[in-house]
């Protein structure tokens, strides 16, 4: 049976709420391949107060609710447990979604977090999805929680390649648009109102998009969708949507200008040391030349210097990946990416207006046009950087990239990429070049096979300068299964892109089955897996071999138990210092470690979570344990504290690494918010605090007062920290509003 909210009658404008309970007819869930459900949207005059109150609201009167939805789980293919009803209105200038969650116990619905952008699994939750396009590849994702934040990004190619604004869900990009919240006798409720000018859809007056909605239930771990889904897919899975129909946009002009203003404040960790003042003014802007093509310019970037990146420890020999928070690399910053996100990137923002240890290296200016034009994906980029003494000469950046989009969840596409170094003392032919082809083939429901090929052209390099990979996947309700293989050439040199190593020919694969079993208590999915990746040098040397084999436990109270071993090869060509005076050296290590995962369940208030790895390495031994907690009141203070230590032995010698992080925000309100984040290393011999209070307007724009020391603790420093404050203030103007 269906369970619903009470019953809600309007009758001469008064709302009249019944206790009892209504129970819809239980029906099967559509096959998921069939025909798709479809919504209209009703044209008003005036808006509904955004307020969070949708039932009492005139602007809703008349619209007929999205209201069947359809678990993936616990019970795939069942009806859910609360009833849901989505309306949706829009004016000339905005669309809105009123929500309505229902829920019978409202007392027991759970909200974890206030802040933008906070994860939506541990709490009760609903989110919708938008492909404007309809090309089944990208969106327009938001969402809220009963607290009422704002959480949002972008989808490129249905989110595969994992999240982060290099991969397939970008949740750093930040749109202008507006929402309501509030918890009532029925269940929550929300109002969502979406400027057209805040996303991109194509030209023409009457719109026809895909759309689906999620709704979650926490305390039953229950996932809901309007659009119902097979178990493997979640609200990415655009292939699958539903329509929404029938809305009409007049012609919308748009042009936003984003100016900041920063002042700042440094010493540098010596006595005498003086503080450094600085200021800096600079501004963005963006116009729509169509509704689905922007040009956005740039002045004097904002660098983000409000954000602070993890500490990471390395005990590898190879690069590690830090990710892009610039605000304005981050719209369609994934229809840039070619590549596979984090190991090798054709294209990586962070290349510009960076130095090799993070120095900042001013941008004058800059310029993207991006989005569709039709069935085309085009994005020119070009930026200008100053030099800096001894960190990098004056460069120019271009990047061209046209895609086109085919049936059935395909793609075809290229990229063109160029560094020009110019100014006094720029060497001859300081450049670089990187030019690539990249397409995806959907096939069936289920499979797709994709793939690049890429050039660079670096003067001076004469080994061979290519790489291309292949990779097919096949997702079903029990079984997942990939396989890949990729090769890189010793002188391949994306110099604006990563490349985390290079010289090498790398198959993988991967295979996992789901098992939902129906009388093992309290335990709710099984999922069994294998993975293997190797990689082997032009020679025919193995440098690096992995093959895990694991199993996923996980509870019906959220709760998550890993249990896995790996079977691990390392050969090392060239010696390299794992760790200050101890060196690895050439040989080949063979082997083996356990590995245990365990995480209780995250929407409690207190919860745990460790990593424990007890095995060989490099021919020794390593213990590495990382355990974790966090801690809430309410939705308003989160903290978090983990820990990862490593105690390694080796022929060589013996050490030990710790890292530790401590993360606490209090939200005063939705807008008005304190975070403290404090890094500790060893490694790097480093305590690294970033304190900062946020007043937040629309788009993560307002104003921000952020306080940075780091403590140098290694045994020539002279005790004394960097500091530093800086004042930074950005306002969003919305010249057509």
């Amino acid at each position: 049976m269906r369970g619903a909210g009470p019953t809600i009658l309007v009758l001469a404008g008064f709302t009249i709420v019944s206790t009892g309970v209504l129970f819809a007819q239980s029906e099967p869930a559509p096959e998921t391949g069939g025909e798709r459900p479809v919504v209209i949207p009703l044209a008003v005059v005036e808006p509904p107060i955004l307020d969070g109150e949708v039932l009492d609201d005139p602007a809703y009167q008349g619209v007929v609710p999205a209201t069947d939805f359809w678990q993936t789980q616990p019970n795939v293919g069942e009806p859910p447990s609360e009833r849901t009803e989505v309306y949706i209105v829009n004016t000339r200038s905005t669309l809105y979604f009123g929500i309505v969650c229902y829920d019978r116990n409202p007392e027991d619905i759970i909200v974890t977090s206030s802040r933008r952008d906070s994860p939506l699994d541990d709490t009760d939750s609903f989110r919708l999805i938008l492909d404007t396009y309809q090309d089944e590849l990208t969106g327009f994702v938001f969402g809220t929680n009963p607290a009422g934040i704002e959480y949002d990004g972008q989808v490129t190619r249905e989110g595969e390649g994992g999240f982060g604004s290099q991969g397939g869900f970008n949740l750093n990009w930040d749109g202008s648009w507006l929402v309501k919240a509030r918890i009532s006798e029925v269940g929550w409720s929300a109002e969502i109102a979406i400027p057209f000018r805040t996303i991109r859809f194509p030209q023409g007056r009457d719109q026809v998009w895909g759309v689906n909605f999620q709704r979650n239930i926490r305390r039953r771990l229950e996932v809901a969708y309007w659009s119902p889904l097979p178990l493997q897919f979640n609200l990415f899975r655009l292939s699958y949507a539903g329509t929404l129909t029938s809305l009409e946009i007049p012609r919308q002009q748009n042009l936003k200008i984003m100016p900041y203003v920063l002042a700042s404040g440094q010493k540098e960790g010596v006595e005498e040391a003086e503080v450094d003042q600085d200021e800096n003014v600079g501004l963005d802007v963006k116009y729509s030349i169509t509704p689905s093509l922007t040009l956005d310019g740039t002045v004097n970037t904002d660098f983000a210097q409000v954000e602070a990146d993890f500490l990471q420890v390395n005990l590898d020999r190879f690069d590690l990946f830090f990710p892009e928070k610039r605000p304005f690399f981050l719209e369609n910053a994934g229809f840039f990416s070619v590549g596979v996100p984090a190991e090798l990137q054709l294209f990586y923002s962070r290349r510009i207006g960076l130095g090799p240890d993070g120095q900042i290296i001013p941008i004058q200016g800059g310029l993207r046009l991006s989005g569709k034009a039709g069935h085309y994906n085009l994005g020119l980029l070009y930026m200008g950087t100053d030099d800096v003494q001894d960190v990098a000469p004056r460069n120019q950046f271009s990047v061209v990239r046209l895609g086109r989009d085919l049936p059935n969840r395909s793609f075809i596409g290229g990229i063109v990429i160029n560094r020009t170094g110019s100014g006094e003392y720029t060497p001859e032919d300081d450049e670089n070049w990187t030019y690539g082809l990249d397409g995806r083939w959907g096939i069936g429901d289920f499979g797709t096979v994709e793939g690049f090929v890429s050039q660079t052209r670096t003067p001076g390099v004469e080994a061979d300068e290519y790489a291309y990979r292949l990779a097919g996947q096949y997702d079903t309700e029990k079984w997942s299964m990939s396989a890949s293989y990729a090769e890189v050439a010793d002188g391949f040199n994306p110099e604006v892109g990563f490349l985390a190593r290079g010289g090498y020919r790398k198959p993988s694969g991967f295979i996992m089955r789901r098992i939902r079993p129906q009388n093992m208590g309290k335990i709710f999915e099984l999922r069994p897996h294998v993975s293997y990746r190797g990689f082997w040098n032009f020679e025919g040397f193995q440098e690096t071999g992995y093959l895990h084999i694991d199993n996923h436990w996980e509870f019906r109270n959220g709760a998550e138990v890993h249990t896995g071993i790996n079977f691990t090869q390392e050969g090392v060509t060239e010696p390299f210092e794992i760790t200050d005076g101890i060196f690895v050296p050439v040989g080949t290590y063979k082997n083996s470690e356990a590995q245990l995962v365990a995480f209780s369940n995250q929407s409690v208030p207190l919860s745990f979570e460790s990593r424990l790895v007890v095995g060989g390495f490099f021919g020794g031994d390593r213990f590495s344990f990382s355990p974790g907690m966090r801690f809430r009141v309410g939705d308003r203070f989160q903290s978090s504290l983990s820990w990862n230590y490593n105690d390694v032995r080796l022929p060589e010698g013996d050490f030990k690494t710790n890292l530790g992080r401590l993360r606490a925000s209090y939200s005063f309100s939705l807008r008005l918010f304190v975070q403290a984040l404090v890094q500790y290393s060893d490694q790097d011999d480093v305590w690294a605090t970033n304190l900062r209070i946020g007043w937040l307007n629309t788009a993560s724009t307002g104003l921000y007062v952020v306080y940075n020391e780091i403590r140098d603790t290694g045994a020539l420093s002279s005790g004394i920290p960097d500091r530093s404050l800086v004042l930074k203030y950005s306002h969003l103007f919305d010249l057509f509003k």
